[in-house]
């Protein structure tokens, strides 16, 4: 019997130190959380590694808007997975697919591969939420070694898809872990917990910090069009999670 597993999203060292502080059992580390997470720096990650020690997933992705990428975006996310792995990642979180939305089983196979060789975990994102037919991929991510999904049950709030989540765990039987995640809070986490009877949930819960050094002339943003304020910025709120932390269940998996 064992406590059902708590993995925090992250966008930041700052975010690992306090999902650490929190009481998590295992991060996933990206750089830029709005467009779903991408890859993050060897910095933060050599950083992140150094202050805490915990089990932290790096995002292996080249750039936001699907998961079909070029010959030289797959090439980049071949080195940043090299160099994420010597520089002290114990996983590699990913996914590949074709521009029909099925699985492109060769590039996964790389990245699986490179993480087996390491060995590390191979984590493959909720570009398995897109795909046609879950279970063939389910088998194939299985066959291939990956060691967990995370998925949302095919809905965009996993309250929603609890009931696909429980398929898939019923039918992946052990060959390979599923990781609920997309929109678990404080409110839900026990409800979802009990309807997918998962042992293991990713969630975050950031809170917002100022950064007043901008504050001398307000009219300056340096975003993109939807112009976010420019004098505040998210970190993992450890309070948040930490009180969640204290509410997981045991399970008997």
């Amino acid at each position: 019997m064992s406590r059902v597993l708590l993995e925090v999203c992250c966008g930041s060292a700052d975010d690992v130190i306090q999902a650490h502080k929190a009481g998590a059992d295992r991060v996933e580390l990206n750089s830029d959380l709005f467009h779903g997470g991408l890859t993050p720096t060897l910095g933060e990650l050599v950083v992140a590694k150094r202050e805490t020690g915990m089990k932290i997933m790096t995002m292996v992705r080249p750039r936001e808007g699907g998961f079909c990428y070029t010959e030289a975006e797959f090439a980049t996310a071949v080195e940043d997975a090299k160099l994420l792995l010597s520089h002290g990642a114990d996983g590699l979180v990913f996914g590949f697919l074709h521009q029909n939305g099925t699985l492109d089983r060769e590039r996964t196979r790389v990245l699986a591969e490179l993480a087996r060789e390491a060995g590390k975990e191979a984590v493959f994102h909720r570009a398995i939420d897109v795909v046609p037919d879950w279970r063939e991929t389910l088998d194939v991510l299985a066959e291939l070694g990956v060691t967990r999904v995370l998925t949302s049950g095919q809905e965009p709030d996993v309250s929603l898809g609890t009931a696909t989540v429980r398929e898939m765990i019923e039918y992946a039987a052990g060959r390979i872990q599923i990781l609920p995640g997309a929109g678990i809070t404080a409110r839900n986490m026990d409800r979802i917990i009990a309807e997918t009877g998962c042992s293991q949930i990713h969630l975050a819960a950031h809170k917002q910090l100022s950064d007043t050094s901008v504050s001398n002339n307000r009219s300056i943003y340096y975003g993109g069009c939807l112009y976010p304020p420019e004098d505040r910025f998210s970190v993992i709120d450890s309070d948040y999670i930490g009180g969640m932390v204290e509410r997981l269940p045991d399970t008997f998996s």
